[in-house]
């Protein structure tokens, strides 16, 4: 470990999308910070971050049907969709600001264009969609977008999912050209990269944090262990960023901060199916998303993608949720064991109780057999071979048992920071749509710990250099909104509307 960093202004656990955001963010507003990251495995991006590990969507609510829920009176509310949609804007602002000051060269690296649609099937479906169309397109959040129950136009959009299916099943699709496919261990490793040339920032690979105590002063001693030879040694920090995954909980628990008491985490791991046939992926340009089965973590909502990983392009479907008891893909099956504490036992057992029929999902999808997984991706690509396609574990995800006075407990689906009350520390638990929102949570990290720099002589000035819109309203703001993606379109090569 570097002697010259024994005494860093900030610590960040973990080396992924979220770390890596964080550091470069934090470098841009004040290049004298000290910056220590540290990581378990030999390099960064590795779990959840890394491409296959997740489905390379830049998340913004365009095509997941689950971030549009229907009200009883056939309406949907499309509010979350909205917050999602534009907290993806100040991802592509960040990336676009570093892009133009040549931190890195080529957004071809990590992002490429990829239309966003959403395809369902069966009367009681396409009216939720054409609901949902009606919404979302009066929006100019989501100007641009397509609705068509015409099944020839449906092919043109992407001919594998009508093609062999029965002409009597009545279809309905929407897309959106000004989608992306993301490829975040790529982007990752790129912004640890940029944050390596500049100086006051090291990165230390196969060290592991394994304790986190207060200082008599208020910084925070953290110890790290080499993964190799097992020796210890520790570094004082004045911030801590948690930004290790599925990990994040239990070392939440081991800094003994009052605010990390009471939560939990249920690990939800998933498998997908893969084709890298040139014949067939040259015939699907797209992200498609189904509908959810009933029960179904967010994360698990049926989709076909385009992926392009290291240049080569790729077919995804999936994912299938399962149950694992680790934390980490690269984690111990005793995770969520040693999670277990006298704090967060009853938010835990109120959570079994009242997600029954989440239990349900995940022990038929662990018990279901490759056929049955091949017959799903059919619903989607009827002519799908079987040898065309392999499978592919992806990265697994922690949801947050989040504690309740009132109800005990309950299952969050999303992400949250948990910070330390002195700000000194903070946590980031939870998953989707995490990646894609990575440059916003960086934002939020800022106004939860760092408020009193967030001033016109204080980091202001040069937020707004890297956020152009921060603080404003995008939901509201319709030039901003057009501007900003006009921009940022240009820069990261995308399409626009």
């Amino acid at each position: 470990m570097p002697s010259h960093n024994e005494n860093p202004d900030v610590v960040l656990i973990g080396a992924g999308i979220m770390s890596a955001t964080l550091g470069t963010v934090l470098k841009e507003l004040e290049p004298s910070l000290s910056i220590a990251m540290f990581e378990t495995l030999k390099d960064c991006g590795q779990e959840s971050s890394a491409a296959w590990n997740n489905a390379g969507t830049g998340h913004a609510a365009n095509c997941e049907l689950n971030y549009t829920p229907q009200r009883p009176d056939g309406s949907v509310d499309i509010s979350k969709a909205l917050v999602v949609n534009t907290e993806f804007d100040l991802s592509r602002q960040l990336w676009a600001y570093l892009v133009g000051k040549g931190a890195i060269p080529d957004p071809r690296a990590f992002i490429h264009p990829c239309p966003h649609m959403s395809f369902v099937w069966g009367p009681e479906n396409i009216a939720f969609l054409r609901a949902r169309y009606r919404e979302m397109s009066a929006h100019h959040c989501y100007r641009g977008m397509e609705y068509t129950e015409d099944r020839a136009k449906i092919a043109e959009w992407a001919p594998l999912i009508i093609d062999g299916r029965d002409p009597s099943q009545p279809v309905a699709a929407t897309r959106i050209v000004t989608g992306s496919d993301v490829d975040y261990g790529s982007l990752t490793r790129l912004l640890v990269a940029a944050l390596s040339r500049k100086p006051g920032f090291d990165v230390s690979y196969n060290r592991k944090v394994v304790a986190l105590d207060r200082d008599s002063g208020g910084r925070w001693r953290v110890t790290v262990e080499d993964t190799y030879s097992g020796t210890r040694e520790s570094v004082s920090a004045g911030f801590v960023f948690i930004g290790a995954g599925g990990a994040s909980l239990e070392l939440l628990q081991a800094s003994g901060i009052p605010e990390g008491r009471g939560y939990g985490g249920f690990p939800v791991s998933g498998i997908w199916l893969r084709c890298d046939d040139d014949a067939i992926t040259r015939r699907h340009h797209a992200k498609v998303y189904g509908k959810a089965a009933a029960g179904s973590p967010p994360m698990s909502v049926p989709h076909l993608d385009t992926r392009v990983v290291d240049g080569k392009t790729s077919l995804l479907f999936g994912p299938y949720a399962g149950f694992s008891s680790k934390f980490l893909k690269h984690g111990s099956l005793t995770d969520l064991f040693r999670s277990i504490t006298y704090d967060n036992i009853v938010p835990l057992l109120d959570v079994a109780r009242d997600n029954m029929k989440l239990t349900e999902y995940l022990i038929g999808q662990v018990l279901q057999s490759a056929s049955h997984q091949f017959a799903a991706l059919t619903q989607f690509f009827p002519r799908a071979t079987r040898n065309e396609w392999r499978e592919a574990v992806a990265g697994q995800r922690v949801q947050i048992i989040k504690p309740d006075k009132d109800k005990g407990g309950y299952l969050e689906f999303g992400t949250e920071l948990v910070p330390a009350a002195d700000r000194s520390l903070v946590a980031l638990l939870g998953a989707s749509p995490g990646a894609s929102t990575a440059a916003f949570i960086a934002t939020e990290v800022l106004r939860v710990c760092f408020a009193h720099k967030l001033t016109e002589d204080g980091w202001l000035p040069a937020l707004r250099r890297l956020y152009p819109t921060y603080g404003i309203d995008l939901t509201v703001d319709a030039d901003a909104t057009k501007k900003t993606r006009a921009d940022t379109a240009r820069v990261l090569k995308l399409e626009n509307v």
